[in-house]
C-alpha cells in the first residue's frame, strides 16, 4: 500500500502566496494496472509560472509542476524499475503514470551532473533560455543583449548562451550579491536596478547604441524603459512578467506604441512547450554539452 504526500492548493493566491494557501494531504494510491508505473519523486520544481498558471487549478488540486522521479514499481516493459524520468506530476511524493507523459532521462546523462539539473539548466528553464534567445531573438555574434531577472534560473542561462554566441550581454538584478554572480558568469555589464539613480541612464551608459535583443522576464515599468532603447528592427522575447504576478490592482501601462512602430520592433511571447521532437532533443544535448565543458555555471536552491 503506497501513500502519497501532496501539497495542494487550499485557496487561490491574493497578492503574495502564503503558507496558509497550501495544505499537505496524504492519499492512498491504487494498485498498478497493466502498462502503468509507480513513480517516487527525487526533485520537485518551484517556478514563477506557477503563480499565474495556478489560477487554472481548482482549490484542493495538487500543485502543478515537473519533477525528476524514479520508477519504483513497473507493469510497463518500456519503463523498468529504476528508470529515471522527468514527469509533470506536481508537488507529490508518489504518482502513477501510464508512461505517455514521461520523458526518460538521456542515456548519455553523466554521473557528474546532478539529476536536479533536468528541471533547470538541462531542463525546462534552460530550454526556455535557449529557444527564447536563439529562436525568438535570433541572437547573433556581435549583437547586444539585455536580460532582466538575470541571476534567475532562466536569465542566468540566457546570458551565458549569449556570451557563447559572441554577444555583448547586459544584465539587471535586484541585489549587489547577484551583480557579483553575473560578473562571475561573464556578463559584460551587470547592475542592481534597485540602487541605480536612473534606470534609463544606466541602460544608455551600458550600451549607448541601444539593444538588438531584449529577453524580458519582468515586464511592467522596467520594460517601458528598456523598449525605447531598442535598435531599429530589435527583437524582444517576452518570457515572463514577474513584476506583475502578485499585483492586486491595475497593471501598469505598456510601452509607447509609436516606439514599436517607428523602430520596427518585433515582440513575441512564447512558451517553451512550442519546441518538441528533434529541436528539443538537440537543445538538451547542447545544454548538457555546455555544462560538461564547464562553459556554464549552475546555481541551485
Amino acid at each position: 500500500m503506497v501513500h502519497a504526500k501532496r501539497w495542494t492548493l487550499k485557496k487561490h493566491f491574493v497578492g503574495n502566496p502564503t503558507k496558509s494557501d497550501f495544505e499537505l494531504k496524504t492519499a492512498e494510491l491504487p494498485p498498478l494496472k497493466d502498462g502503468e508505473v509507480l513513480l517516487e519523486a527525487l526533485f520537485l520544481s518551484v517556478d514563477p509560472y506557477m503563480r499565474v498558471a495556478s489560477k487554472k487549478l481548482n482549490e484542493g488540486d495538487t500543485m502543478m509542476g515537473q519533477q525528476v522521479a524514479r520508477v519504483v514499481e513497473s507493469k510497463n516493459s518500456a519503463l523498468p524499475k529504476g528508470t529515471i524520468v522527468v514527469a509533470f506530476s506536481g508537488w507529490t511524493t508518489h504518482s502513477i503514470s501510464d508512461g505517455n507523459d514521461l520523458e526518460k532521462l538521456s542515456t548519455e546523462w553523466p554521473d557528474a551532473v546532478p539529476l536536479s539539473l533536468a528541471l533547470g539548466t538541462v531542463g525546462m528553464t534552460g530550454l526556455t533560455a535557449y529557444f527564447g534567445l536563439l529562436e525568438i531573438c535570433d541572437a547573433k555574434g556581435g549583437e547586444t543583449v539585455m536580460v532582466n531577472a538575470a541571476a534567475g534560473a532562466v536569465g542566468s542561462v540566457v546570458g551565458q548562451i549569449a556570451k557563447l554566441k559572441g554577444c555583448k550581454v547586459v544584465g539587471a538584478v535586484g541585489s549587489d550579491e547577484k551583480v557579483a554572480y553575473l560578473e562571475k558568469l561573464g556578463f559584460d555589464v551587470a547592475f542592481n536596478y534597485k540602487t541605480v539613480k536612473s534606470l534609463e541612464e544606466t541602460l544608455k551608459k551600458a550600451s549607448p547604441d541601444g539593444y538588438d535583443c531584449y529577453f524580458d522576464n519582468v515586464g511592467g515599468e522596467f520594460s517601458n524603459i528598456v523598449i525605447p532603447q531598442m535598435k531599429t528592427f530589435g527583437k524582444i522575447a517576452i518570457c515572463g512578467a514577474i513584476s506583475t504576478y502578485n499585483r492586486t490592482g491595475l497593471l501598469p501601462p505598456g510601452p509607447p506604441p509609436e516606439v514599436i512602430i517607428y523602430q520596427q520592433l518585433r515582440m513575441e511571447g512564447f512558451l517553451v512547450t512550442r519546441w518538441q521532437g528533434d529541436a528539443r532533443q538537440k537543445a538538451l544535448k547542447d545544454l548538457l554539452k555546455w555544462v560538461l565543458a564547464k562553459k556554464r555555471e549552475n546555481e541551485e536552491d
